[in-house]
Protein backbone atom coordinates (compact mmCIF):
# COMPACT_ATOMS: atom_id res chain seq x y z
CA UNK A 1 0.00 0.00 0.00
CA UNK A 2 1.24 3.41 -1.33
CA UNK A 3 0.58 4.62 2.58
CA UNK A 4 2.14 1.68 4.65
CA UNK A 5 5.50 2.86 6.03
CA UNK A 6 3.63 5.80 7.61
CA UNK A 7 1.48 3.79 10.36
CA UNK A 8 -0.91 5.25 12.71
CA UNK A 9 -0.99 2.38 15.51
CA UNK A 10 -2.23 2.17 18.86
CA UNK A 11 -3.13 5.91 19.81
CA UNK A 12 -5.90 6.67 22.54
CA UNK A 13 -7.29 9.97 24.12
CA UNK A 14 -9.90 9.99 26.12
CA UNK A 15 -12.24 12.47 27.08
CA UNK A 16 -15.14 11.87 29.79
CA UNK A 17 -17.92 15.15 30.19
CA UNK A 18 -15.02 17.43 29.82
CA UNK A 19 -12.93 18.65 26.79
CA UNK A 20 -9.98 16.23 25.93
CA UNK A 21 -6.55 17.79 24.17
CA UNK A 22 -3.95 15.15 24.94
CA UNK A 23 -3.29 11.84 23.39
CA UNK A 24 -2.90 8.16 24.22
CA UNK A 25 -0.13 6.06 22.95
CA UNK A 26 -1.46 2.86 22.61
CA UNK A 27 1.02 0.24 20.77
CA UNK A 28 4.71 -1.09 21.32
CA UNK A 29 6.91 1.42 22.10
CA UNK A 30 9.20 -0.33 19.48
CA UNK A 31 5.75 0.00 17.33
CA UNK A 32 3.87 2.22 19.27
CA UNK A 33 0.48 2.77 17.87
CA UNK A 34 -0.81 6.07 17.74
CA UNK A 35 -4.58 6.80 17.54
CA UNK A 36 -6.40 9.46 16.32
CA UNK A 37 -7.37 11.56 19.78
CA UNK A 38 -10.38 13.96 18.62
CA UNK A 39 -12.62 10.96 17.69
CA UNK A 40 -12.25 9.33 21.51
CA UNK A 41 -12.98 12.87 22.94
CA UNK A 42 -15.92 13.49 20.89
CA UNK A 43 -17.21 9.57 21.73
CA UNK A 44 -16.49 10.70 25.76
CA UNK A 45 -18.63 13.61 25.69
CA UNK A 46 -20.96 12.01 23.65
CA UNK A 47 -21.63 8.66 25.82
CA UNK A 48 -21.82 10.59 28.90
CA UNK A 49 -24.29 13.07 27.94
CA UNK A 50 -26.61 9.73 26.73
CA UNK A 51 -29.92 9.21 28.06
CA UNK A 52 -31.07 5.91 29.46
CA UNK A 53 -33.22 4.40 27.10
CA UNK A 54 -35.50 5.12 24.53
CA UNK A 55 -38.97 3.56 24.39
CA UNK A 56 -37.92 0.59 22.20
CA UNK A 57 -34.95 -0.44 24.47
CA UNK A 58 -32.41 1.09 22.70
CA UNK A 59 -29.41 3.39 23.66
CA UNK A 60 -30.56 6.91 22.39
CA UNK A 61 -27.52 7.90 20.14
CA UNK A 62 -25.73 10.87 21.88
CA UNK A 63 -25.07 13.63 19.90
CA UNK A 64 -21.56 14.75 19.72
CA UNK A 65 -20.23 17.98 20.65
CA UNK A 66 -16.46 19.37 20.97
CA UNK A 67 -16.75 21.59 23.37
CA UNK A 68 -13.42 23.46 24.26
CA UNK A 69 -11.31 21.09 23.63
CA UNK A 70 -7.62 23.42 24.36
CA UNK A 71 -5.77 22.91 27.19
CA UNK A 72 -3.39 25.36 27.90
CA UNK A 73 -0.88 23.65 30.82
CA UNK A 74 0.07 20.19 31.92
CA UNK A 75 -1.23 19.59 35.91
CA UNK A 76 0.25 16.60 36.72
CA UNK A 77 -1.27 13.42 38.76
CA UNK A 78 -0.38 13.31 42.53
CA UNK A 79 0.84 10.53 43.95
CA UNK A 80 -2.65 9.39 45.33
CA UNK A 81 -4.10 10.38 42.38
CA UNK A 82 -1.79 7.86 40.76
CA UNK A 83 -2.69 4.80 43.03
CA UNK A 84 -6.27 5.01 42.47
CA UNK A 85 -6.09 4.64 39.22
CA UNK A 86 -3.68 1.91 39.60
CA UNK A 87 -6.53 0.52 41.85
CA UNK A 88 -8.90 0.42 39.22
CA UNK A 89 -6.79 -1.26 36.78
CA UNK A 90 -7.58 -4.99 37.52
CA UNK A 91 -11.46 -4.37 37.14
CA UNK A 92 -10.87 -2.41 34.13
CA UNK A 93 -8.95 -5.03 32.98
CA UNK A 94 -11.65 -7.55 33.75
CA UNK A 95 -14.44 -5.10 32.40
CA UNK A 96 -12.76 -5.62 28.80
CA UNK A 97 -12.19 -9.04 28.95
CA UNK A 98 -15.90 -9.41 29.86
CA UNK A 99 -16.58 -7.02 27.23
CA UNK A 100 -14.07 -8.85 24.24
CA UNK A 101 -14.79 -12.28 25.17
CA UNK A 102 -10.55 -12.34 25.09
CA UNK A 103 -9.38 -14.11 27.90
CA UNK A 104 -7.50 -12.69 30.47
CA UNK A 105 -3.94 -15.04 30.80
CA UNK A 106 -2.01 -12.81 32.50
CA UNK A 107 -1.80 -9.41 34.85
CA UNK A 108 -0.76 -6.26 32.99
CA UNK A 109 1.67 -4.10 34.39
CA UNK A 110 1.08 -0.01 34.57
CA UNK A 111 3.02 2.92 35.04
CA UNK A 112 3.19 6.37 34.71
CA UNK A 113 5.47 8.09 32.73
CA UNK A 114 5.83 12.57 32.09
CA UNK A 115 5.82 14.20 29.20
CA UNK A 116 9.20 14.37 29.03
CA UNK A 117 10.10 10.67 28.87
CA UNK A 118 7.33 10.45 26.59
CA UNK A 119 8.87 12.92 24.33
CA UNK A 120 12.63 11.37 24.76
CA UNK A 121 11.18 8.19 24.11
CA UNK A 122 9.04 8.52 21.00
CA UNK A 123 12.89 10.53 19.28
CA UNK A 124 14.35 7.20 20.02
CA UNK A 125 12.15 4.86 18.83
CA UNK A 126 11.66 6.77 15.77
CA UNK A 127 15.47 6.85 14.76
CA UNK A 128 15.53 2.82 15.58
CA UNK A 129 12.03 1.44 14.08
CA UNK A 130 12.37 -0.17 10.94
CA UNK A 131 8.60 1.45 10.03
CA UNK A 132 10.45 4.81 10.51
CA UNK A 133 12.93 4.51 7.79
CA UNK A 134 11.13 2.64 5.12
CA UNK A 135 8.61 5.81 5.63
CA UNK A 136 11.43 7.65 4.72
CA UNK A 137 11.50 6.13 1.37
CA UNK A 138 7.39 6.53 1.53
CA UNK A 139 7.92 10.32 1.77
CA UNK A 140 9.67 10.33 -2.02
CA UNK A 141 7.17 8.32 -3.61
CA UNK A 142 4.29 10.15 -1.94
CA UNK A 143 5.75 13.51 -3.60
CA UNK A 144 6.64 11.90 -6.68
CA UNK A 145 2.80 10.52 -6.60
CA UNK A 146 1.90 14.21 -5.83
CA UNK A 147 0.44 13.66 -2.59
CA UNK A 148 2.51 15.37 -0.65
CA UNK A 149 3.70 18.99 -1.81
CA UNK A 150 8.11 18.76 -2.52
CA UNK A 151 8.71 21.24 0.12
CA UNK A 152 7.02 18.71 2.70
CA UNK A 153 9.53 17.36 5.53
CA UNK A 154 7.57 13.80 7.02
CA UNK A 155 10.19 13.12 10.13
CA UNK A 156 10.61 16.61 11.57
CA UNK A 157 6.38 16.83 11.28
CA UNK A 158 5.85 14.12 12.36
CA UNK A 159 7.87 14.26 15.63
CA UNK A 160 5.79 17.14 16.23
CA UNK A 161 2.52 15.70 15.63
CA UNK A 162 3.40 12.55 17.67
CA UNK A 163 4.45 15.22 20.59
CA UNK A 164 1.44 17.01 20.60
CA UNK A 165 -0.89 13.91 20.31
CA UNK A 166 0.36 11.58 22.74
CA UNK A 167 -1.38 10.37 25.82
CA UNK A 168 -0.65 6.90 26.95
CA UNK A 169 0.73 3.35 25.12
CA UNK A 170 0.78 -0.94 25.84
CA UNK A 171 4.29 -1.77 24.83
CA UNK A 172 3.70 -5.22 23.36
CA UNK A 173 7.70 -5.94 24.00
CA UNK A 174 7.55 -5.02 27.76
CA UNK A 175 4.18 -6.31 28.51
CA UNK A 176 3.39 -2.95 30.30
CA UNK A 177 0.88 -0.33 29.84
CA UNK A 178 1.97 3.21 30.09
CA UNK A 179 -0.32 6.31 31.50
CA UNK A 180 0.74 9.75 30.98
CA UNK A 181 1.03 11.75 34.47
CA UNK A 182 -0.33 14.90 32.96
CA UNK A 183 -3.91 13.79 31.44
CA UNK A 184 -6.57 14.72 33.65
CA UNK A 185 -7.70 11.66 36.02
CA UNK A 186 -10.91 11.38 35.22
CA UNK A 187 -10.02 10.92 31.70
CA UNK A 188 -7.64 8.31 32.52
CA UNK A 189 -10.18 4.83 33.05
CA UNK A 190 -11.56 5.20 29.20
CA UNK A 191 -8.12 5.32 27.82
CA UNK A 192 -7.14 2.25 30.36
CA UNK A 193 -10.07 0.09 28.43
CA UNK A 194 -8.76 1.19 25.41
CA UNK A 195 -4.74 0.55 25.77
CA UNK A 196 -5.97 -2.80 27.57
CA UNK A 197 -7.46 -4.13 24.64
CA UNK A 198 -4.55 -3.97 22.78
CA UNK A 199 -3.09 -5.57 25.97
CA UNK A 200 -5.91 -8.84 25.52
CA UNK A 201 -4.85 -8.86 21.85
CA UNK A 202 -1.48 -9.36 22.29
CA UNK A 203 -2.22 -12.53 24.77
CA UNK A 204 -4.04 -13.73 22.26
CA UNK A 205 -2.40 -13.45 19.10
CA UNK A 206 1.29 -12.05 20.61
CA UNK A 207 0.82 -8.48 18.48
CA UNK A 208 4.75 -7.84 17.81
CA UNK A 209 4.52 -10.65 15.56
CA UNK A 210 1.28 -10.42 13.96
CA UNK A 211 1.40 -6.77 14.05
CA UNK A 212 4.42 -6.36 11.92
CA UNK A 213 5.43 -8.93 9.33
CA UNK A 214 6.40 -6.29 7.00
CA UNK A 215 9.24 -7.68 4.52
CA UNK A 216 12.18 -6.17 4.78
CA UNK A 217 14.36 -4.71 2.20
CA UNK A 218 14.02 -3.68 -1.38
CA UNK A 219 12.79 -6.32 -3.88
CA UNK A 220 15.18 -6.74 -6.16
CA UNK A 221 13.81 -9.17 -8.39
CA UNK A 222 10.55 -10.38 -9.84
CA UNK A 223 9.49 -13.21 -7.38
CA UNK A 224 10.42 -10.81 -4.83
CA UNK A 225 8.47 -7.84 -6.44
CA UNK A 226 5.13 -10.34 -6.72
CA UNK A 227 5.58 -11.04 -2.88
CA UNK A 228 5.54 -7.86 -1.64
CA UNK A 229 2.33 -6.96 -3.64
CA UNK A 230 0.82 -9.98 -2.77
CA UNK A 231 1.68 -9.01 1.04
CA UNK A 232 0.92 -5.62 0.58
CA UNK A 233 -2.21 -3.95 2.24
CA UNK A 234 -2.24 -6.06 5.04
CA UNK A 235 -0.48 -3.93 7.54
CA UNK A 236 -3.19 -1.52 6.84
CA UNK A 237 -6.12 -4.15 7.29
CA UNK A 238 -4.74 -4.95 10.75
CA UNK A 239 -3.77 -2.74 12.45
CA UNK A 240 -7.45 -1.24 11.57
CA UNK A 241 -8.83 -4.49 13.29
CA UNK A 242 -6.61 -3.42 16.34
CA UNK A 243 -7.73 -0.11 16.59
CA UNK A 244 -11.53 -1.04 15.93
CA UNK A 245 -11.63 -3.51 18.32
CA UNK A 246 -10.44 -0.97 21.13
CA UNK A 247 -12.92 1.85 20.21
CA UNK A 248 -15.43 -1.05 20.71
CA UNK A 249 -14.25 -1.36 24.44
CA UNK A 250 -13.22 2.35 24.73
CA UNK A 251 -17.17 2.98 23.53
CA UNK A 252 -18.46 0.04 25.81
CA UNK A 253 -16.81 1.19 28.86
CA UNK A 254 -18.02 4.46 28.42
CA UNK A 255 -21.08 3.41 28.25
CA UNK A 256 -21.47 1.86 31.31
CA UNK A 257 -19.65 4.36 33.29
CA UNK A 258 -22.67 6.42 31.71
CA UNK A 259 -24.59 4.33 33.56
CA UNK A 260 -25.92 1.63 30.67
CA UNK A 261 -23.47 -1.10 31.67
CA UNK A 262 -25.59 -3.75 30.13
CA UNK A 263 -25.50 -1.83 26.68
CA UNK A 264 -22.72 -1.84 24.37
CA UNK A 265 -21.62 -0.39 21.05
CA UNK A 266 -23.96 -3.13 19.50
CA UNK A 267 -27.11 -1.32 20.83
CA UNK A 268 -26.12 1.76 19.18
CA UNK A 269 -25.58 1.42 15.82
CA UNK A 270 -25.77 5.15 15.02
CA UNK A 271 -22.61 5.67 17.02
CA UNK A 272 -20.13 4.67 15.27
CA UNK A 273 -21.68 7.10 12.42
CA UNK A 274 -21.72 9.96 14.87
CA UNK A 275 -17.98 9.31 15.82
CA UNK A 276 -16.59 8.99 12.42
CA UNK A 277 -18.56 12.66 11.44
CA UNK A 278 -16.67 14.15 14.48
CA UNK A 279 -13.18 12.70 13.97
CA UNK A 280 -12.61 15.58 11.30
CA UNK A 281 -13.16 18.53 14.10
CA UNK A 282 -9.19 19.41 14.51
CA UNK A 283 -9.70 22.70 16.86
CA UNK A 284 -7.50 21.51 19.39
CA UNK A 285 -4.93 19.95 17.49
CA UNK A 286 -2.70 22.80 15.42
CA UNK A 287 -0.37 20.72 14.04
CA UNK A 288 -2.83 17.64 12.63
CA UNK A 289 -4.51 20.59 11.13
CA UNK A 290 -1.76 21.80 9.59
CA UNK A 291 -0.72 18.10 8.41
CA UNK A 292 -1.83 17.35 4.17
CA UNK A 293 -4.60 15.38 3.35
CA UNK A 294 -3.09 11.85 3.44
CA UNK A 295 -1.37 12.17 6.77
CA UNK A 296 -4.89 13.29 8.63
CA UNK A 297 -6.73 10.62 6.26
CA UNK A 298 -4.20 7.71 7.07
CA UNK A 299 -4.18 8.92 10.76
CA UNK A 300 -7.80 8.43 11.49
CA UNK A 301 -8.36 5.48 9.29
CA UNK A 302 -7.93 2.57 11.65
CA UNK A 303 -9.75 4.14 14.44
CA UNK A 304 -12.86 5.70 12.03
CA UNK A 305 -13.00 2.56 9.21
CA UNK A 306 -11.84 0.05 12.04
CA UNK A 307 -14.43 0.79 14.50
CA UNK A 308 -17.71 0.76 11.64
CA UNK A 309 -15.76 -2.90 10.49
CA UNK A 310 -15.51 -4.00 13.61
CA UNK A 311 -19.36 -3.10 14.65
CA UNK A 312 -20.66 -4.47 11.16
CA UNK A 313 -19.01 -7.72 12.72
CA UNK A 314 -20.32 -7.19 15.68
CA UNK A 315 -23.86 -6.62 14.97
CA UNK A 316 -23.90 -9.19 12.26
CA UNK A 317 -21.95 -12.06 13.84
CA UNK A 318 -21.60 -11.64 17.72
CA UNK A 319 -18.53 -10.96 20.01
CA UNK A 320 -16.41 -14.21 19.48
CA UNK A 321 -16.31 -13.27 15.88
CA UNK A 322 -15.79 -9.90 16.17
CA UNK A 323 -13.17 -10.20 18.38
CA UNK A 324 -11.51 -13.91 18.53
CA UNK A 325 -12.47 -14.62 15.27
CA UNK A 326 -11.02 -11.58 13.96
CA UNK A 327 -7.64 -12.28 15.14
CA UNK A 328 -7.68 -15.65 13.62
CA UNK A 329 -8.28 -14.59 10.42
CA UNK A 330 -7.91 -11.44 10.01
CA UNK A 331 -8.93 -9.31 6.66
CA UNK A 332 -6.41 -9.09 4.22
CA UNK A 333 -6.60 -5.35 3.01
CA UNK A 334 -8.15 -2.12 3.04
CA UNK A 335 -11.37 -2.72 1.10
CA UNK A 336 -12.28 -5.98 3.06
CA UNK A 337 -12.01 -3.32 6.12
CA UNK A 338 -13.89 -0.54 3.65
CA UNK A 339 -16.26 -3.48 2.63
CA UNK A 340 -16.82 -5.75 6.04
CA UNK A 341 -19.51 -7.63 3.76
CA UNK A 342 -16.95 -8.77 1.61
CA UNK A 343 -14.64 -10.34 4.49
CA UNK A 344 -17.72 -11.79 5.94
CA UNK A 345 -18.30 -13.57 2.56
CA UNK A 346 -14.07 -14.17 1.92
CA UNK A 347 -14.31 -12.46 -1.29
CA UNK A 348 -11.06 -12.31 -2.56
CA UNK A 349 -9.43 -9.31 -4.04
CA UNK A 350 -7.58 -8.58 -7.27
CA UNK A 351 -4.01 -8.67 -7.19
CA UNK A 352 -2.21 -7.98 -10.51
CA UNK A 353 1.22 -9.31 -11.14
CA UNK A 354 4.17 -7.67 -12.35
CA UNK A 355 6.36 -9.19 -15.04
CA UNK A 356 9.96 -9.19 -14.80
CA UNK A 357 10.99 -5.67 -15.96
CA UNK A 358 14.38 -5.58 -14.20
CA UNK A 359 16.36 -6.27 -17.23
CA UNK A 360 14.52 -3.01 -19.00
CA UNK A 361 15.08 -1.07 -15.96
CA UNK A 362 18.78 -2.04 -15.70
CA UNK A 363 19.23 -1.81 -19.03
CA UNK A 364 18.28 2.21 -19.04
CA UNK A 365 20.51 2.38 -15.77
CA UNK A 366 17.39 2.17 -12.79
CA UNK A 367 17.91 0.30 -9.80
CA UNK A 368 14.73 -0.98 -7.47
CA UNK A 369 13.55 1.98 -4.95
CA UNK A 370 9.66 0.70 -4.16
CA UNK A 371 6.76 -1.77 -4.78
CA UNK A 372 3.49 -2.32 -3.76
CA UNK A 373 -0.37 -2.41 -4.15
CA UNK A 374 -2.06 0.92 -4.85
CA UNK A 375 -5.30 -0.66 -2.55
CA UNK A 376 -8.99 1.24 -2.26
CA UNK A 377 -7.74 3.05 0.90
CA UNK A 378 -5.24 4.87 -1.24
CA UNK A 379 -7.25 5.26 -4.33
CA UNK A 380 -9.93 7.00 -2.14
CA UNK A 381 -7.13 9.65 -0.53
CA UNK A 382 -5.92 10.15 -4.29
CA UNK A 383 -9.18 11.02 -5.51
CA UNK A 384 -10.28 12.73 -2.89
CA UNK A 385 -6.97 15.43 -2.99
CA UNK A 386 -7.05 15.60 -6.86
CA UNK A 387 -10.59 15.86 -7.44
CA UNK A 388 -12.71 16.61 -4.09
CA UNK A 389 -14.38 14.50 -1.52
CA UNK A 390 -17.92 13.53 -3.49
CA UNK A 391 -15.43 12.18 -6.69
CA UNK A 392 -13.57 9.81 -3.83
CA UNK A 393 -16.61 8.42 -2.59
CA UNK A 394 -18.03 7.32 -5.31
CA UNK A 395 -14.56 6.17 -7.28
CA UNK A 396 -13.18 4.40 -4.47
CA UNK A 397 -15.72 1.21 -4.34
CA UNK A 398 -15.62 0.93 -7.89
CA UNK A 399 -11.27 -0.05 -7.56
CA UNK A 400 -10.24 -3.14 -8.66
CA UNK A 401 -6.79 -3.62 -8.36
CA UNK A 402 -3.63 -1.62 -9.23
CA UNK A 403 0.16 -2.15 -8.44
CA UNK A 404 3.00 0.62 -8.61
CA UNK A 405 6.90 0.28 -9.08
CA UNK A 406 9.41 3.19 -8.27
CA UNK A 407 12.83 3.04 -9.98
CA UNK A 408 15.63 5.35 -9.18
CA UNK A 409 18.62 6.66 -11.50
CA UNK A 410 21.52 4.31 -10.68
CA UNK A 411 23.60 7.97 -11.96
CA UNK A 412 22.07 10.16 -9.55
CA UNK A 413 24.01 11.90 -7.17
CA UNK A 414 23.95 11.76 -3.43
CA UNK A 415 21.70 15.28 -3.72
CA UNK A 416 19.66 14.30 -6.44
CA UNK A 417 18.89 10.77 -4.50
CA UNK A 418 16.63 13.27 -2.20
CA UNK A 419 14.56 14.38 -5.11
CA UNK A 420 11.52 13.22 -7.05
CA UNK A 421 13.84 14.06 -10.16
CA UNK A 422 15.89 11.04 -9.09
CA UNK A 423 12.81 8.39 -9.51
CA UNK A 424 10.62 7.30 -12.17
CA UNK A 425 7.28 5.59 -11.28
CA UNK A 426 4.66 3.29 -12.92
CA UNK A 427 1.15 2.57 -11.57
CA UNK A 428 -1.25 0.41 -13.31
CA UNK A 429 -5.06 0.15 -11.35
CA UNK A 430 -8.21 -1.60 -13.01
CA UNK A 431 -12.06 -0.52 -11.98
CA UNK A 432 -15.01 -2.33 -12.31
CA UNK A 433 -15.87 -0.31 -15.33
CA UNK A 434 -14.88 1.63 -18.01
CA UNK A 435 -16.31 4.96 -16.61
CA UNK A 436 -14.85 5.27 -13.07
CA UNK A 437 -11.65 4.07 -14.91
CA UNK A 438 -11.93 7.37 -17.36
CA UNK A 439 -13.23 9.47 -13.92
CA UNK A 440 -9.92 8.38 -12.36
CA UNK A 441 -7.97 9.28 -15.67
CA UNK A 442 -9.06 12.80 -16.10
CA UNK A 443 -8.47 13.58 -12.60
CA UNK A 444 -5.30 12.32 -12.10
CA UNK A 445 -4.52 13.95 -15.53
CA UNK A 446 -6.01 17.28 -14.31
CA UNK A 447 -3.74 17.00 -11.48
CA UNK A 448 0.07 16.89 -13.33
CA UNK A 449 0.32 20.90 -13.56
CA UNK A 450 0.07 21.11 -10.15
CA UNK A 451 2.81 18.66 -9.63
CA UNK A 452 5.45 19.93 -12.36
CA UNK A 453 6.43 23.26 -13.41
CA UNK A 454 6.89 23.47 -17.51
CA UNK A 455 4.66 20.94 -17.57
CA UNK A 456 4.12 20.84 -21.57
CA UNK A 457 1.72 18.35 -23.52
CA UNK A 458 3.14 16.97 -26.82
CA UNK A 459 2.35 14.77 -30.16
CA UNK A 460 3.60 12.13 -30.43
CA UNK A 461 6.25 11.34 -32.89
CA UNK A 462 5.91 10.05 -36.84
CA UNK A 463 6.97 6.58 -35.93
CA UNK A 464 4.73 6.16 -32.96
CA UNK A 465 1.74 7.44 -34.67
CA UNK A 466 0.69 3.82 -35.47
CA UNK A 467 1.37 3.01 -31.26
CA UNK A 468 -1.07 5.73 -29.76
CA UNK A 469 -4.05 5.17 -28.62
CA UNK A 470 -7.02 7.94 -28.60
CA UNK A 471 -7.05 7.46 -24.73
CA UNK A 472 -3.17 8.00 -24.65
CA UNK A 473 -1.77 11.32 -23.28
CA UNK A 474 2.09 12.15 -23.32
CA UNK A 475 3.88 15.26 -21.45
CA UNK A 476 7.59 16.46 -21.17
CA UNK A 477 8.59 17.92 -17.71
CA UNK A 478 11.42 18.54 -16.15
CA UNK A 479 11.78 15.48 -14.58
CA UNK A 480 11.01 13.32 -17.88
CA UNK A 481 8.45 11.64 -19.57
CA UNK A 482 4.75 11.35 -18.18
CA UNK A 483 2.72 8.73 -20.30
CA UNK A 484 -1.02 8.25 -19.39
CA UNK A 485 -3.14 5.82 -20.74
CA UNK A 486 -6.62 4.50 -20.70
CA UNK A 487 -7.62 1.28 -22.30
CA UNK A 488 -10.95 -0.37 -21.32
CA UNK A 489 -11.00 -0.62 -17.71
CA UNK A 490 -7.28 0.03 -17.07
CA UNK A 491 -5.50 3.29 -16.46
CA UNK A 492 -1.75 3.67 -16.61
CA UNK A 493 0.49 6.27 -15.42
CA UNK A 494 4.26 6.43 -16.17
CA UNK A 495 5.98 9.23 -14.74
CA UNK A 496 9.58 9.62 -15.56
CA UNK A 497 10.61 6.83 -17.71
CA UNK A 498 11.42 8.03 -21.02
CA UNK A 499 8.59 7.41 -23.63
CA UNK A 500 9.68 3.92 -25.49
CA UNK A 501 10.82 2.63 -22.31
CA UNK A 502 7.28 3.74 -20.55
CA UNK A 503 5.60 1.95 -23.50
CA UNK A 504 7.64 -1.27 -23.07
CA UNK A 505 6.79 -1.33 -19.05
CA UNK A 506 3.05 -0.87 -19.91
CA UNK A 507 2.97 -3.66 -22.39
CA UNK A 508 4.23 -6.02 -20.22
CA UNK A 509 2.68 -5.63 -17.52
CA UNK A 510 -0.71 -5.77 -19.92
CA UNK A 511 0.37 -8.76 -21.02
CA UNK A 512 1.30 -10.27 -17.32
CA UNK A 513 -2.52 -9.15 -16.39
CA UNK A 514 -5.55 -11.14 -17.35
CA UNK A 515 -9.00 -9.48 -17.93
CA UNK A 516 -10.71 -8.25 -14.86
CA UNK A 517 -12.48 -11.27 -13.11
CA UNK A 518 -9.89 -14.19 -14.65
CA UNK A 519 -6.42 -13.23 -13.30
CA UNK A 520 -5.10 -14.52 -10.16
CA UNK A 521 -6.63 -13.03 -6.97
CA UNK A 522 -5.56 -12.40 -3.61
CA UNK A 523 -7.54 -14.76 -0.84
CA UNK A 524 -7.50 -13.50 2.70
CA UNK A 525 -5.51 -15.05 5.82
CA UNK A 526 -2.89 -16.93 3.19
CA UNK A 527 0.33 -14.27 3.56
CA UNK A 528 2.16 -11.75 5.80
CA UNK A 529 1.61 -8.39 5.65
CA UNK A 530 4.19 -6.09 3.85
CA UNK A 531 2.91 -2.76 2.60
CA UNK A 532 0.70 -0.77 -0.06
CA UNK A 533 1.36 2.79 -0.83
CA UNK A 534 -0.76 4.76 1.93
CA UNK A 535 -0.45 1.93 4.26
CA UNK A 536 2.76 3.17 5.87
CA UNK A 537 1.96 6.26 6.63
CA UNK A 538 -1.31 3.98 8.61
CA UNK A 539 1.31 1.67 10.16
CA UNK A 540 4.31 3.73 11.02
CA UNK A 541 2.04 6.61 13.31
CA UNK A 542 -0.18 4.01 14.18
CA UNK A 543 2.51 2.29 15.66
CA UNK A 544 3.58 5.16 18.38
CA UNK A 545 0.05 5.41 20.39
CA UNK A 546 -3.15 6.66 20.03
CA UNK A 547 -3.79 10.37 19.63
CA UNK A 548 -6.21 12.81 21.44
CA UNK A 549 -7.64 13.53 17.96
CA UNK A 550 -9.42 10.29 18.24
CA UNK A 551 -10.82 10.23 21.29
CA UNK A 552 -13.29 13.41 20.11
Amino acid sequence: MLFSGLGFHRVTSPAYTKSYSDCVFGGSLTWQRVLAVWLMVGIGAGIAEAQANTGDGKVTPPVLTSGNTTVTADTVLTPQQEKTLLEDEDQILHFVSKDTHLSLKDPVKCRFISREAVAAELRKKFDQDKGAKRMERSELVLKKFGLLDQSFKMRPFLLSLLTEQIAGFYDDKTKQMNLLDWVPIDEQKPVMAHELTHALQDQKVGLEKWGSQEIEGVARNVKEDNRHIANDDTDTAREAVLEGQAMVSFADYMLADAGHPDKTLKDAPQLAQQLESNAGDMSDSPVLARAPLVLQQSLLFPYTSGLAFEQNILVKKGTDRAFAGVLDAPPSSSFQIMTPDAYLRDQPVPLLKLPDIHPLLRKAGYVPYDVGVMGELDVRMTAELFGGEPLAKALAPEWAGGIYYAAQRKSATSAQKDTTASLALLYSSQWKNKDSARSFFEVFEQELPRQYDGLKRREADEDEKDEVEATERVYSTSEGDILLTLKDNTVWVSEGFDLALARKLRDAVDQANAPLGSGPVMQARTFHPDHDLVGGLVDTVSQFGVMKTILR
